[in-house]
């Protein structure tokens, strides 16, 4: 096994991680638990291949194939890889994850057109919820909530209270950059404390190694630093571009992925600007303008 290999981590009796290194654009966390009767899975994978090695981990740990998988949010690194599950499972989301997946489509095809991501079509979830919902797999109980606008509009938690592990989606990128324009900065820093309230000791981010609840220490001190950012660059007549082109980002300059950083000054200035939260975006200008942190180069999948 290469180090970028992905790896299964046993997190409590039933629970598993799966962490796909090094978690950078299209290479996400999925997670799955039950046991040799039922299994449930958190999250699927970007490309067709990435999504059969899923599976594969899956029947290497002695569980059948889930009966659900539950999609964290739309984005396709999460959820291209639906299809390899079906038909034995339902996929299961937030009523805006359906439609945001719907009306994304193939998405990832159109921001990386030369990716391999094999056989893939859009499978949005058949069953939905708005606030929460409680599923059993099993005796096991998980919950399944919804923080509010945050990453996306669709954001799913994925709460196992028996065994002390959440399952943040992307609400959490662990050693990488927070990506906020299709969701909300006051809705991240709240999901924050959706998630600290639930008190699990054990955090699989959306990316990124599993970790602790100091990560949600950390993810908000990133949040308040765009705050600040995006005030005192907008009290100056500055683009969010210049913005981040200035910024001193300290301890967070080493994080993955830190060409976000201007796709968070738009929707930061966007909040300023007294949009609602959620507001669609230019995508070909948030886009762009990331490329323009990257020196003119498009950012990579590296699925």
């Amino acid at each position: 096994m290469s180090v970028a290999d992905p790896y299964v981590v046993p997190l409590a009796p039933q629970v598993h991680a799966y962490v796909q290194p090094d978690g950078g654009w299209c290479l996400n966390n999925a997670g799955f638990l039950g046991d040799a009767r039922e299994s449930l899975l958190v999250d699927t994978a970007a490309t067709e291949r990435r999504a059969r090695l899923l599976r594969e981990a899956v029947l290497a740990e002695g569980l059948p194939l889930p009966r659900t998988v539950v999609s964290t949010h739309h984005h396709g690194d999460h959820t291209y890889g639906n299809g390899v599950f079906l038909p034995e499972a339902r996929i299961v989301g937030h009523a805006n994850c359906r439609s945001e997946q719907l009306a994304a489509g193939r998405q990832l095809h159109l921001l990386w057109p030369r990716t391999d991501f094999g056989a893939v079509e859009v499978e949005p979830p058949t069953l939905t919820y708005s606030e929460r919902l409680t599923l059993y797999v099993g005796e096991l109980e998980v919950r399944v909530l919804h923080p509010g606008p945050a990453h996306t509009t669709g954001d799913s938690i994925v709460h196992v209270p028996e065994r002390g592990v959440v399952f943040t989606g992307d609400l959490v990128f662990h050693g990488g950059t927070p990506f906020l324009p299709m969701g909300s900065l006051s809705g991240s820093l709240r999901a924050l404390d959706v998630l600290r309230s639930l008190d699990a000791p054990t955090v699989v981010p959306g990316h990124g190694p599993v970790t602790d609840p100091s990560v949600y220490d950390t993810t908000e001190r990133y949040l308040h630093r765009v705050a600040e950012l995006a005030r005192d660059g907008r009290a100056k007549g500055a683009t969010p571009l210049e913005t981040a082109r200035r910024a001193d980002l300290g301890e967070f300059a080493a994080w993955r992925e830190s060409e976000r950083l201007v796709a968070n000054l738009h929707r930061a200035y966007a909040e300023l600007d007294g949009l609602p939260e959620g507001s669609p975006l230019d995508p070909a200008v948030v886009f762009g303008d990331m490329a323009a942190m990257n020196g003119g180069v498009p950012v990579a999948c590296h699925a």
